[in-house]
C-alpha cells in the first residue's frame, strides 16, 4: 500500500512539471522541419529498404533517384507520406520535449546542481519510450505510403498501383488486415531507437554544460542561436553514426513489400546479402536531412518557452534576455 502511494505520489509530481510550451515547441519544430526536409526523408527510407530485390525501383544515387521519382510523379512524388511524417513528426518531438522537460525537473528537484550525463540519458530514454508508445502506427503508415512505387517499374515492366489513398485509409487498412501487430510493426528496434534520442540529449546538454563552464557563464545563461544550432547538429551526428543500423532494420520491418520474421531474422538476411554496409544504407542522405532538421528543432526548443515565458513576464528561465544571432 505504502509503495503505490509513493508511486501516485512520484507520477503527481511528473505531472506536475509538464508545460505546455515545450509540447508547442516540438510540435512547431517537428512540423516546420518535415514540410522543409521531407523528400530527404523520403529518399532515405527507400535507400534504406533497398535490399537489390527486383519488385522496387533501384537508384544508384541521390540525384539519380530524385529524378526517377520525378519522372514518374512529378514534385509531388518527393512528398509521397509527407501527411504522416508531419503528424508524426509535431506529435513525437511535441510529447519527447513535454516529458523530457518534465522528467528533468522532477529529477531536479530543489537541486541547484545540474543534472549529470546520466541524468539527462535516463531521462530522455523515458521520453522516448514513452513516445514511441503513442506514435508509432504513425511511423509505420509514414514508412509504407512513402514506400508507394506508383507508375511503371523498369526492373519488372510492371505498373505499381497505389495500395493506401492517404494516411487514414492506410491505418484503417493495416489494422485491418494485420490488426494491432501490425501498427506496432518496428516497435522492437525503435525501443533500441531510444538510445538514439538518449545519446543525443545527453551530448547536447553535456555540450552546453562544458560551452557554459568555458565562458565562465551560468549554468542557465541563455545562448545564441548559432550557438544552440552547433551543438545540435554536433550531438545529431553523433547519435546517427552510433545508432543508424535501427533505423534501417526498423524502416524494411514496416516495409509492406517485404516480410521479415522479427528483428533477428532480418539482422541475418541483411548480413547474408548485403553484409554490414547493409546496416548503413541512405545514411549520407540520413546526415543531409538530420543536420539542418534538428538544428531547426532544437532552436525552436530553446527558443519558444523563451519567447512564451518573457511574454507572460513569469519565465522560469530567472528573467534572462533572449539573445538571437
Amino acid at each position: 500500500m505504502a509503495e503505490g502511494q509513493e508511486v501516485r505520489k512520484a507520477i503527481g509530481s511528473v505531472f506536475k512539471q509538464l508545460k505546455y510550451e515545450h509540447l508547442l515547441a516540438g510540435i512547431s519544430g517537428g512540423v516546420l522541419s518535415t514540410l522543409v526536409l521531407h523528400p530527404l526523408d523520403l529518399l532515405k527510407i527507400r535507400f534504406q529498404v533497398n535490399d537489390g530485390k527486383k519488385e522496387r525501383p533501384t537508384y544508384q544515387g541521390m540525384v539519380q533517384a530524385t529524378r526517377s521519382i520525378m519522372t514518374q510523379n512529378g514534385f509531388r512524388g518527393l512528398y509521397q507520406g509527407v501527411v504522416p511524417n508531419v503528424w508524426g513528426a509535431g506529435a513525437s518531438w511535441g510529447f519527447y520535449f513535454f516529458f523530457y522537460n518534465a522528467l528533468k525537473a522532477y529529477t531536479q528537484g530543489d537541486s541547484t546542481e545540474p543534472l549529470s550525463a546520466g541524468q539527462h540519458m535516463i531521462a530522455a530514454g523515458q521520453s522516448g519510450i514513452l513516445t514511441l508508445c503513442l506514435t508509432n502506427p504513425i511511423w509505420v503508415v509514414k514508412t509504407r505510403l512513402c514506400l508507394q512505387y506508383e507508375g511503371l517499374n523498369q526492373n519488372v515492366g510492371e505498373v505499381h498501383v497505389k495500395k493506401y489513398r492517404g494516411m487514414t485509409d492506410a491505418l484503417w487498412k493495416v489494422y485491418r488486415f494485420e490488426g494491432v501487430r501490425g501498427l506496432y510493426k518496428g516497435f522492437v528496434p525503435g525501443l533500441f531507437g531510444v538510445s538514439h534520442g538518449a545519446l543525443q540529449f545527453m551530448a547536447y546538454e553535456e555540450l552546453k554544460k562544458q560551452y557554459t563552464s568555458y565562458m565562465s557563464l551560468p549554468a542557465t545563461a541563455q545562448l545564441g542561436a548559432m550557438e544552440y544550432i552547433c551543438f545540435a547538429a554536433l550531438s545529431k551526428m553523433f547519435a546517427v553514426v552510433t545508432t543508424y543500423p535501427y533505423q534501417v532494420i526498423r524502416s524494411r520491418l514496416q516495409d509492406q513489400h517485404s516480410q521479415y520474421n522479427g528483428v533477428w531474422d532480418t539482422i541475418l538476411r541483411t548480413v547474408r546479402g548485403e553484409g554490414i554496409r547493409g546496416f548503413y544504407k541512405g545514411i549520407s542522405i540520413n546526415l543531409l536531412h538530420t543536420g539542418p532538421n534538428c538544428c531547426i528543432i532544437f532552436l525552436l526548443y530553446e527558443k519558444i518557452p523563451q519567447l512564451i515565458n518573457s511574454k507572460s513576464g513569469s519565465s522560469h528561465q530567472g528573467g534572462r534576455n533572449t539573445r538571437w544571432k
